[in-house]
């Protein structure tokens, strides 16, 4: 068996000339996790408690998103909404995968809904966790995490009060990881970038709602109740707008459901997507 430490270490594959970190686990259809966009983020900081358990009974393919991770961060790169769909798509070509379901994270999820819209022949289901959607305004979680500057106590204070209900969760070996992720070279400059400079990311992740009726594929919404950073109001708005959306929130819940409630997420994401079932 796989141990989590040959999985955090992820291995690397060319992507249209720029290496990318990634880890691919398990036998079966393909389930693709994105990440989302805090200070420090990356695949397995994300998605740590997901991947041994999903790749039970499917394989599991997740990514850093360039400008996060150890992802490569070209000099040149204009990080952008297009600019992070498209990384999507030719991760998948290049590792040679056809159709696959679609697990995203807060910008993730709003990555997930942007390959919804450019070619949902490819997509099986999608799960939308904690993700941005119509009716969305700025947050104080929002605010704080495009405020952060780089240490250890900040980073904790970050995850503690903005990311998560049960304070406990958030261990000193999780802290560690996105501490120095957020530390790693050109990491913060990147991230800096990519939401304060105006030919960037910034405000570009908006979405219609005829956008939103427009995504067909039967799609999961997951939501914290208590989510400090998207509000679960978002959530709602989306499931009246997905003509094949359904909605799942967690009570006593932030942004985290993924590792807040880890044991429940993994149930009911894997029994939407139908892993394991011989139909």
């Amino acid at each position: 068996m796989t141990s989590t430490t040959d999985l955090e270490a992820g291995q690397y594959v060319d992507v249209n000339g720029m290496s990318t970190h990634y880890h691919d686990v398990g036998h079966g259809e393909a389930v693709l996790l994105l990440h989302g966009s805090g200070p420090g983020v990356s695949a397995w900081a994300n998605w740590r408690h997901s991947i041994p358990n999903l790749s039970a009974s499917a394989r599991v393919v997740a990514f850093d998103l360039v400008g996060f991770g150890l992802t490569e961060r070209p000099a040149e790169v204009r990080y952008s909404l297009r600019t992070w769909t498209d990384h999507a798509w030719q991760f998948l070509d290049a590792l040679g995968v056809e159709r696959v379901s679609v697990i995203g994270n807060s910008l993730g999820g709003r990555i997930a809904m942007q390959m919804a819209e450019d070619d949902q022949s490819r997509l099986d289901r999608l799960v939308l966790m904690g993700a941005p959607g119509v009716g969305m305004t700025p947050t104080e979680g929002l605010k704080a995490l495009r405020e952060y500057e780089p240490s250890p106590e900040a980073m904790r204070n970050l995850l503690e009060n903005y990311f998560a209900v049960d304070k406990s969760m958030i261990t000193d070996d999780l802290v560690r990881i996105r501490y120095e992720a957020s530390t790693a070279p050109g990491a913060h400059e990147a991230y800096r970038t990519m939401f304060f400079h105006p030919d960037h990311a910034g405000s570009q992740l908006g979405i219609s709602e005829e956008q939103v009726r427009g995504i067909t594929a039967p799609t999961l919404l997951v939501h914290g109740r208590e989510d400090r950073v998207v509000p679960v109001e978002v959530a709602w708005n989306m499931v009246h707008l997905l003509p094949n959306g359904d909605l799942h929130v967690f009570s006593r819940c932030g942004h985290w459901t993924q590792i807040e409630r880890a044991t429940e997420f993994n149930q009911v994401v894997a029994d939407f997507l139908q892993l394991g079932d011989e139909a």
